[in-house]
């Protein structure tokens, strides 16, 4: 799981030689060396390490050459490439004919060769291959000896390779359901067409049965359990707060006691299942301790889990969590409910933000007017046309409590930036409620805090539609504070043991975006993830690359990239996109 992609740097050149091609090696090679520079400066995997790039051996101006370059990437395990030039090259001899890697070309603008001339060519290769590329051209001419990257070709360099390698970090993987579809919840009715189609992954399954048969039969590491208990009781237990129960549906100290070793077992083991363990395989279970090379999972719990059983709460809080028992980490993506196109709306943002990712309920949207009818006083600041509210008994990330700071704000951090005393802050601002039994009737605990307001914020959802297939929502906002007496009357009006984020989208002309109750009225399904920061752009172009159309955004269009070819699919930006998608289909198709 800890082996990732790498980006391939492709520098192409004018193939005659006796003058021209001898005159643009250096130049090209510069070139291509700045591009490998800025992405490995600026872009990390999930592990915290720099993306690698990879550099073809020479530049190519011959199909020989380019076929050099390609059996070299393959060997090193590149996933996307970045075609570089400044002159004139032979298109078709010269352009990356491999069908699964994302592709950008950058044609350097400058008037002593013609690298623009070369970026439209292949680019229309490209597109009469049916391989669509972006195409990158900066907008000021530059010397010919001048190896910068202006900023306007950097920034679009790094949208594309933040995303493409996303796209080739989840090739190959698994999404794991531990159950099977929760109370009708279409989002877990998993297509396995759409992993293997669109995302170029597999599906695990796995019965719930599995988490009992290793709790009882010991297929855990036990060491790690008594890490995990010791560091519970220090910092959960405690927050445990008052059982808002009925007196005769509230458990005894000695049942909680056990349902808190049950839930960390459960965290444990469901982890075990998604990533392996080589601790097992050292205590005789090499079968369990392989895992399913799973980059996200998700938990079916309601009902026949939750009938039965503690919930999966505090196993879905603690996993989607940066941190836990051994430490700062990176953060898992496991979706409540098994809802994969959450949790794929989940994967997409944590691959390109580093990040942990909120999962909630799109619960209600709170009109100014409702909310001064019920509580007798008005909404203020950001939240005065009104706020929805984000609230889910899950996946909601201990993160998002929002006690990580970035130049002082509230903030959620890729894990190696967030520093011990934030993640105790996190765990201090969260209490822990007695699972409300009605809902909940094997008990367990629910994660409880409120997220600090300030924090930009992008709310994602994939849906499945049929005839159409996958269509991906955006809306970028921010959290929200509001009047602690406000918070307290709507809070109980909803299930007060789960956390709460209060969020309004940024509003713009767009139809869907006119005011806060368009954007709830126009959402898709009843869950959104929810990611640090601004970063509809990039799950844009994310999904251009898997020929994922987007139904409902509020980005500028003036930041909008995708690839060359959707230029000729109309000039309305957003049906151009539902037509290009169409067109090419899915690129494992």
């Amino acid at each position: 799981m800890k082996t990732y992609p790498k980006i391939g740097i492709r520098p192409t050149i004018d193939g005659r030689q006796g003058g021209v091609r001898e005159s643009l090696e250096e130049k090209t090679m510069n070139l291509a060396k700045a591009v490998a520079n800025l992405i490995s400066s600026n872009l990390k995997n999930g592990d915290g390490s720099p993306v690698e790039c990879v550099i073809a051996d020479t530049t190519i101006g011959r199909v020989g050459e380019s076929a050099a370059c390609a059996a070299k990437f393959e060997r090193e395990g590149v996933g996307a490439t970045i075609t570089v030039t400044s002159c004139w090259c032979y298109g078709s001899e010269t352009m990356d004919m491999n069908p699964h890697y994302p592709k950008a070309v950058w044609g350097f603008n400058g008037t002593e060769r013609p690298g623009a001339v070369y970026l439209a060519a292949v680019l229309a290769a490209h597109a009469q291959k049916g391989l669509p590329a972006f195409g990158i051209y900066g907008r000021d001419v530059q010397d010919l000896d001048d190896n910068t990257i202006p900023d306007d070709v950097a920034e679009k360099l790094l949208r594309f390779a933040r995303a493409a390698q996303a796209v080739a970090t989840m090739r190959g993987k698994s999404y794991l359901s531990i159950g099977s579809v929760s109370m009708g919840i279409a989002g877990s009715i998993v297509n396995p067409d759409f992993f293997q189609e669109y995302l170029g992954m597999r599906n695990e399954q796995v019965e719930s049965v599995e988490i009992l048969r290793r709790m009882e039969e010991g297929i855990y590491d036990k060491e790690e359990f008594a890490r995990a208990m010791a560091w519970t009781k220090k910092y959960c237990i405690p927050n445990e707060a008052a059982d808002l129960n009925r007196t005769d549906k509230v458990k005894s100290r000695a049942e909680k006691d056990a349902d808190w070793e049950f839930v960390v077992k459960m965290t444990i083991i469901i982890r075990d299942l998604m990533t392996g363990n080589p601790k097992l395989e050292e205590m005789g279970f090499k079968e369990e301790a392989i895992g399913h090379n799973a980059i996200a999972g998700g938990f079916q719990g309601q009902r026949q889990w939750t009938d039965y059983k503690p919930n999966g709460d505090f196993t879905e809080a603690l996993l989607c969590s940066s941190f836990d028992w051994n430490g700062i980490r990176e953060a898992y993506v496991l979706a409540t409910e098994n809802d994969a196109c959450n949790g794929i709306a989940m994967l997409f943002g944590h691959l390109l933000t580093n990040s942990s990712q909120i999962f909630s309920d799109v619960r209600t949207y709170w009109s100014p007017e409702a909310v001064k009818r019920v509580t007798g006083k008005e909404l203020t600041g950001m939240a005065s046309n009104g706020i929805i509210h984000l609230i889910n008994s899950g996946a909601t990330t201990l993160d998002a409590t929002g006690k990580q700071r970035k130049d002082g704000k509230p903030a959620m951090k890729p894990f190696w930036e967030i520093n011990e005393k934030e993640v105790e802050d996190c765990l201090a601002a969260t209490n822990w409620c007695p699972a409300n039994r009605d809902y909940f009737r094997g008990g367990g605990f629910s994660s409880n805090f409120l997220s600090e307001g300030g924090m930009p914020v992008t709310m994602s959802r994939l849906n499945l539609v049929k005839g159409l297939g996958p269509v991906l929502q955006i809306a970028e906002g921010w959290t929200v504070e509001i009047d602690p007496e406000i918070h307290k009357v709507l809070n109980e009006r909803t299930d007060q043991t789960w956390p709460t984020t209060w969020f309004v989208p940024r509003l713009s002309d767009k139809p869907a975006f006119r005011d806060v109750y368009s954007v709830m009225n126009n959402w898709g399904a009843n869950h959104g993830a929810i990611s640090y920061g601004h970063i509809g752009q990039d799950l844009i172009t994310l999904a251009s690359i898997l020929r994922i159309p987007v139904c409902m955004h509020n980005v500028d269009d003036e930041k909008i990239f995708r690839p060359a070819a959707w230029n000729a699919f109309g000039m309305e930006k957003e049906g151009a996109d539902y037509r290009a998608c169409a067109t090419f289909g899915p690129i494992y198709k």
